[in-house]
Protein backbone atom coordinates (compact mmCIF):
# COMPACT_ATOMS: atom_id res chain seq x y z
CA UNK A 1 0.00 0.00 0.00
CA UNK A 2 2.92 2.34 0.64
CA UNK A 3 4.07 1.91 -2.96
CA UNK A 4 0.54 2.62 -4.16
CA UNK A 5 0.22 5.82 -2.14
CA UNK A 6 3.61 7.05 -3.29
CA UNK A 7 2.81 6.41 -6.91
CA UNK A 8 -0.58 8.16 -6.74
CA UNK A 9 1.22 11.44 -6.31
CA UNK A 10 3.77 10.66 -9.06
CA UNK A 11 2.39 11.81 -12.39
CA UNK A 12 5.23 10.15 -14.33
CA UNK A 13 4.29 6.55 -13.41
CA UNK A 14 1.47 4.03 -13.44
CA UNK A 15 0.93 0.92 -11.32
CA UNK A 16 0.31 -2.43 -13.04
CA UNK A 17 -1.40 -4.73 -10.53
CA UNK A 18 -1.22 -8.02 -12.46
CA UNK A 19 -4.40 -10.09 -12.56
CA UNK A 20 -7.03 -8.56 -10.21
CA UNK A 21 -8.74 -11.12 -7.99
CA UNK A 22 -5.98 -13.70 -8.50
CA UNK A 23 -3.10 -11.95 -6.73
CA UNK A 24 -2.52 -14.91 -4.38
CA UNK A 25 -2.08 -17.20 -7.37
CA UNK A 26 0.36 -14.96 -9.26
CA UNK A 27 3.34 -17.27 -8.72
CA UNK A 28 1.40 -20.30 -9.97
CA UNK A 29 -0.03 -18.40 -12.94
CA UNK A 30 3.47 -17.24 -13.85
CA UNK A 31 4.63 -20.84 -14.45
CA UNK A 32 2.52 -21.55 -17.57
CA UNK A 33 3.08 -17.95 -18.71
CA UNK A 34 6.86 -18.31 -18.47
CA UNK A 35 6.75 -21.75 -20.12
CA UNK A 36 4.71 -20.47 -23.07
CA UNK A 37 7.04 -17.49 -23.43
CA UNK A 38 10.24 -19.56 -23.41
CA UNK A 39 8.84 -22.20 -25.78
CA UNK A 40 7.66 -19.44 -28.12
CA UNK A 41 11.08 -17.76 -28.12
CA UNK A 42 12.90 -21.04 -28.77
CA UNK A 43 10.51 -22.04 -31.58
CA UNK A 44 10.57 -18.69 -33.35
CA UNK A 45 14.34 -18.25 -33.05
CA UNK A 46 14.72 -21.78 -34.42
CA UNK A 47 12.60 -20.84 -37.45
CA UNK A 48 14.74 -17.72 -38.03
CA UNK A 49 17.96 -19.71 -37.63
CA UNK A 50 16.98 -22.58 -39.92
CA UNK A 51 15.53 -20.40 -42.69
CA UNK A 52 18.53 -18.05 -42.50
CA UNK A 53 21.01 -20.92 -42.69
CA UNK A 54 19.37 -23.09 -45.37
CA UNK A 55 19.63 -21.59 -48.86
CA UNK A 56 16.87 -23.86 -50.15
CA UNK A 57 14.42 -22.16 -47.78
CA UNK A 58 15.12 -18.65 -49.10
CA UNK A 59 11.71 -18.56 -50.73
CA UNK A 60 8.74 -16.19 -50.25
CA UNK A 61 6.75 -18.62 -48.10
CA UNK A 62 9.59 -19.09 -45.60
CA UNK A 63 10.59 -15.42 -45.63
CA UNK A 64 7.00 -14.58 -44.68
CA UNK A 65 7.25 -17.17 -41.93
CA UNK A 66 10.36 -15.35 -40.67
CA UNK A 67 8.45 -12.05 -40.63
CA UNK A 68 5.69 -13.76 -38.66
CA UNK A 69 8.29 -15.15 -36.23
CA UNK A 70 9.75 -11.65 -35.73
CA UNK A 71 6.31 -10.21 -34.91
CA UNK A 72 5.66 -13.10 -32.50
CA UNK A 73 8.96 -12.52 -30.69
CA UNK A 74 8.34 -8.77 -30.47
CA UNK A 75 4.77 -9.17 -29.26
CA UNK A 76 5.48 -11.60 -26.43
CA UNK A 77 8.72 -9.85 -25.41
CA UNK A 78 6.92 -6.50 -25.21
CA UNK A 79 4.72 -7.95 -22.47
CA UNK A 80 6.14 -10.98 -20.70
CA UNK A 81 9.31 -9.67 -19.00
CA UNK A 82 7.28 -6.95 -17.26
CA UNK A 83 4.41 -9.34 -16.44
CA UNK A 84 6.81 -11.88 -14.91
CA UNK A 85 8.47 -9.06 -12.98
CA UNK A 86 5.06 -8.25 -11.47
CA UNK A 87 4.35 -11.91 -10.63
CA UNK A 88 7.76 -12.73 -9.15
CA UNK A 89 9.20 -9.49 -7.75
CA UNK A 90 6.20 -7.13 -7.39
CA UNK A 91 7.75 -4.73 -9.93
CA UNK A 92 4.44 -2.99 -10.49
CA UNK A 93 5.65 0.52 -11.33
CA UNK A 94 5.93 1.50 -15.00
CA UNK A 95 6.70 4.96 -16.33
CA UNK A 96 4.10 6.72 -18.46
CA UNK A 97 6.53 6.83 -21.39
CA UNK A 98 7.29 3.12 -20.93
CA UNK A 99 3.58 2.33 -20.82
CA UNK A 100 2.87 4.30 -24.01
CA UNK A 101 5.88 2.72 -25.74
CA UNK A 102 4.61 -0.75 -24.85
CA UNK A 103 1.17 0.16 -26.16
CA UNK A 104 2.68 1.46 -29.43
CA UNK A 105 4.75 -1.69 -29.91
CA UNK A 106 1.73 -3.93 -29.36
CA UNK A 107 -0.51 -1.97 -31.72
CA UNK A 108 2.14 -1.83 -34.45
CA UNK A 109 3.05 -5.50 -34.22
CA UNK A 110 -0.60 -6.59 -34.09
CA UNK A 111 -1.46 -4.66 -37.28
CA UNK A 112 1.76 -5.83 -38.93
CA UNK A 113 1.04 -9.46 -38.08
CA UNK A 114 -2.43 -9.20 -39.58
CA UNK A 115 -0.97 -7.81 -42.82
CA UNK A 116 1.58 -10.64 -42.92
CA UNK A 117 -1.21 -13.22 -42.58
CA UNK A 118 -2.97 -11.61 -45.56
CA UNK A 119 0.25 -11.77 -47.58
CA UNK A 120 0.70 -15.43 -46.61
CA UNK A 121 -2.82 -16.17 -47.86
CA UNK A 122 -1.99 -14.42 -51.15
CA UNK A 123 1.26 -16.43 -51.32
CA UNK A 124 -0.70 -19.69 -51.04
CA UNK A 125 -3.19 -18.46 -53.65
CA UNK A 126 -0.40 -17.70 -56.14
CA UNK A 127 1.42 -20.98 -55.45
CA UNK A 128 -1.70 -23.07 -56.04
CA UNK A 129 -3.79 -21.06 -58.51
CA UNK A 130 -1.10 -19.34 -60.59
CA UNK A 131 2.19 -21.24 -60.10
CA UNK A 132 3.74 -20.14 -63.42
CA UNK A 133 3.72 -16.48 -62.34
CA UNK A 134 4.54 -17.18 -58.69
CA UNK A 135 8.27 -16.38 -58.81
CA UNK A 136 7.80 -13.21 -60.86
CA UNK A 137 4.97 -11.75 -58.75
CA UNK A 138 6.22 -12.87 -55.32
CA UNK A 139 9.98 -12.45 -55.51
CA UNK A 140 12.11 -12.22 -52.36
CA UNK A 141 12.63 -8.50 -52.99
CA UNK A 142 8.87 -7.94 -53.19
CA UNK A 143 8.37 -9.82 -49.93
CA UNK A 144 10.84 -7.41 -48.28
CA UNK A 145 8.86 -4.46 -49.67
CA UNK A 146 5.57 -5.95 -48.43
CA UNK A 147 7.13 -6.44 -45.00
CA UNK A 148 8.15 -2.77 -44.92
CA UNK A 149 4.66 -1.70 -46.06
CA UNK A 150 3.03 -3.81 -43.32
CA UNK A 151 5.34 -2.18 -40.75
CA UNK A 152 4.43 1.34 -41.96
CA UNK A 153 0.74 0.40 -41.88
CA UNK A 154 1.16 -0.80 -38.29
CA UNK A 155 2.81 2.48 -37.27
CA UNK A 156 0.09 4.56 -38.95
CA UNK A 157 -2.58 2.55 -37.12
CA UNK A 158 -0.92 2.40 -33.70
CA UNK A 159 0.71 5.82 -33.26
CA UNK A 160 -2.49 7.90 -32.81
CA UNK A 161 -3.56 5.73 -29.84
CA UNK A 162 -0.70 6.64 -27.44
CA UNK A 163 -0.78 10.23 -28.70
CA UNK A 164 -4.45 10.48 -27.73
CA UNK A 165 -3.83 8.77 -24.38
CA UNK A 166 -0.93 11.11 -23.57
CA UNK A 167 -3.34 14.07 -23.80
CA UNK A 168 -5.91 12.56 -21.42
CA UNK A 169 -5.97 13.57 -17.71
CA UNK A 170 -5.46 10.72 -15.23
CA UNK A 171 -6.22 12.60 -11.99
CA UNK A 172 -5.49 10.60 -8.82
CA UNK A 173 -6.15 7.07 -10.08
CA UNK A 174 -3.00 5.73 -11.72
CA UNK A 175 -3.56 2.03 -11.00
CA UNK A 176 -4.01 -0.17 -14.10
CA UNK A 177 -5.59 -3.55 -13.24
CA UNK A 178 -3.63 -5.45 -15.87
CA UNK A 179 -0.31 -7.20 -16.52
CA UNK A 180 0.60 -4.79 -19.33
CA UNK A 181 -0.46 -1.49 -20.87
CA UNK A 182 -3.31 -2.54 -23.09
CA UNK A 183 -4.87 0.54 -24.69
CA UNK A 184 -8.41 0.20 -23.39
CA UNK A 185 -7.18 -0.73 -19.88
CA UNK A 186 -5.09 2.47 -19.73
CA UNK A 187 -7.96 4.56 -21.12
CA UNK A 188 -10.38 3.25 -18.48
CA UNK A 189 -8.42 4.83 -15.62
CA UNK A 190 -8.57 8.29 -17.23
CA UNK A 191 -11.01 10.89 -15.92
CA UNK A 192 -11.23 12.57 -19.34
CA UNK A 193 -13.66 12.14 -22.24
CA UNK A 194 -12.92 8.79 -23.94
CA UNK A 195 -15.54 9.03 -26.69
CA UNK A 196 -13.15 9.77 -29.56
CA UNK A 197 -10.50 7.33 -28.30
CA UNK A 198 -12.99 4.48 -28.01
CA UNK A 199 -14.51 5.29 -31.41
CA UNK A 200 -11.12 5.46 -33.14
CA UNK A 201 -9.91 2.20 -31.57
CA UNK A 202 -13.12 0.34 -32.36
CA UNK A 203 -13.53 1.61 -35.94
CA UNK A 204 -9.87 1.22 -36.94
CA UNK A 205 -9.64 -2.20 -35.31
CA UNK A 206 -12.77 -3.44 -37.07
CA UNK A 207 -11.79 -1.88 -40.40
CA UNK A 208 -8.28 -3.37 -40.38
CA UNK A 209 -9.36 -6.77 -39.05
CA UNK A 210 -12.46 -6.83 -41.29
CA UNK A 211 -10.48 -5.91 -44.41
CA UNK A 212 -7.71 -8.41 -43.68
CA UNK A 213 -10.11 -11.26 -42.88
CA UNK A 214 -12.11 -10.49 -46.04
CA UNK A 215 -8.96 -10.68 -48.19
CA UNK A 216 -7.93 -13.94 -46.49
CA UNK A 217 -11.41 -15.42 -47.03
CA UNK A 218 -11.31 -14.35 -50.70
CA UNK A 219 -7.90 -15.96 -51.20
CA UNK A 220 -9.05 -19.24 -49.68
CA UNK A 221 -12.31 -19.32 -51.61
CA UNK A 222 -10.25 -19.07 -54.82
CA UNK A 223 -7.84 -21.74 -53.51
CA UNK A 224 -10.71 -24.14 -52.73
CA UNK A 225 -12.16 -23.49 -56.18
CA UNK A 226 -8.80 -24.32 -57.78
CA UNK A 227 -8.29 -27.45 -55.65
CA UNK A 228 -11.64 -28.84 -56.76
CA UNK A 229 -10.29 -28.84 -60.33
CA UNK A 230 -7.15 -30.80 -59.42
CA UNK A 231 -7.45 -34.57 -59.73
CA UNK A 232 -4.03 -35.50 -58.27
CA UNK A 233 -4.36 -36.66 -54.66
CA UNK A 234 -0.70 -35.93 -54.02
CA UNK A 235 -1.12 -32.32 -55.15
CA UNK A 236 -4.24 -32.06 -53.00
CA UNK A 237 -2.39 -33.33 -49.95
CA UNK A 238 0.62 -31.03 -50.44
CA UNK A 239 -1.57 -27.95 -50.96
CA UNK A 240 -3.80 -28.79 -48.01
CA UNK A 241 -0.81 -29.29 -45.69
CA UNK A 242 0.53 -25.77 -46.19
CA UNK A 243 -2.96 -24.25 -46.26
CA UNK A 244 -3.98 -26.06 -43.07
CA UNK A 245 -0.95 -24.65 -41.26
CA UNK A 246 -1.83 -21.13 -42.36
CA UNK A 247 -5.52 -21.50 -41.42
CA UNK A 248 -4.54 -22.76 -37.94
CA UNK A 249 -2.24 -19.76 -37.49
CA UNK A 250 -5.02 -17.40 -38.60
CA UNK A 251 -7.47 -18.90 -36.10
CA UNK A 252 -4.87 -18.76 -33.32
CA UNK A 253 -4.12 -15.10 -34.07
CA UNK A 254 -7.58 -13.63 -34.71
CA UNK A 255 -9.72 -15.57 -32.22
CA UNK A 256 -8.06 -14.41 -28.96
CA UNK A 257 -7.58 -10.90 -30.41
CA UNK A 258 -11.28 -10.49 -31.19
CA UNK A 259 -12.41 -12.07 -27.90
CA UNK A 260 -10.03 -9.89 -25.89
CA UNK A 261 -11.10 -6.66 -27.58
CA UNK A 262 -14.84 -7.39 -27.56
CA UNK A 263 -14.93 -8.50 -23.92
CA UNK A 264 -12.96 -5.42 -22.86
CA UNK A 265 -15.31 -3.07 -24.71
CA UNK A 266 -18.69 -4.76 -24.24
CA UNK A 267 -18.31 -7.42 -21.54
CA UNK A 268 -19.13 -5.34 -18.47
CA UNK A 269 -20.59 -8.36 -16.67
CA UNK A 270 -17.48 -10.49 -17.17
CA UNK A 271 -15.03 -10.82 -14.26
CA UNK A 272 -11.92 -8.60 -14.72
CA UNK A 273 -9.50 -11.52 -14.51
CA UNK A 274 -11.17 -13.07 -17.58
CA UNK A 275 -10.31 -9.93 -19.58
CA UNK A 276 -6.70 -10.04 -18.41
CA UNK A 277 -6.22 -13.76 -19.06
CA UNK A 278 -7.67 -13.43 -22.59
CA UNK A 279 -5.38 -10.49 -23.29
CA UNK A 280 -2.36 -12.53 -22.15
CA UNK A 281 -3.43 -15.55 -24.19
CA UNK A 282 -3.41 -13.30 -27.26
CA UNK A 283 0.24 -12.32 -26.77
CA UNK A 284 1.45 -15.72 -25.52
CA UNK A 285 -0.28 -18.65 -27.18
CA UNK A 286 -0.04 -17.76 -30.92
CA UNK A 287 3.72 -17.01 -30.70
CA UNK A 288 4.21 -20.36 -28.98
CA UNK A 289 2.06 -22.42 -31.38
CA UNK A 290 2.86 -20.78 -34.74
CA UNK A 291 6.36 -22.31 -35.17
CA UNK A 292 5.07 -25.66 -33.91
CA UNK A 293 2.18 -25.66 -36.40
CA UNK A 294 4.43 -24.77 -39.34
CA UNK A 295 7.13 -27.17 -38.18
CA UNK A 296 4.65 -30.05 -38.10
CA UNK A 297 2.68 -29.24 -41.27
CA UNK A 298 5.47 -28.02 -43.61
CA UNK A 299 7.71 -30.92 -44.62
CA UNK A 300 10.70 -28.93 -45.95
CA UNK A 301 10.88 -26.83 -42.79
CA UNK A 302 10.37 -29.87 -40.57
CA UNK A 303 13.18 -31.79 -42.28
CA UNK A 304 15.61 -28.86 -42.05
CA UNK A 305 14.75 -28.34 -38.37
CA UNK A 306 15.40 -32.01 -37.62
CA UNK A 307 18.73 -31.86 -39.46
CA UNK A 308 19.88 -28.79 -37.54
CA UNK A 309 18.69 -30.14 -34.17
CA UNK A 310 20.59 -33.40 -34.78
CA UNK A 311 23.78 -31.40 -35.46
CA UNK A 312 23.59 -29.58 -32.11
Amino acid sequence: MAAFNLTHSDTSTFILTGIPGLEDAHVWISLPFATCYIVGLLGNFMVLFVVGKEQTLHQPMYLLLCLLALTDITMSTSVMPKALGIFWFNLEVITVSGCLTQLTFLGTVSAMQSAILVTMAFDRYMAICNPLRYTTILSNERIAVLGLVSFIRGIVYALPLPLMLSRLPFCANRIIPHTYCEGIAVAKISCGDLTFYRLYGLVMGLVLSGLDMTLIALSYSLIIKALLRISSKKAHRKALNTCTAHVCVILMSYTPYLFSNLTHRFGQGIAPYIHIILANIYVLVPPMLNPIIYGVKTQDLRDKMKKNICRM
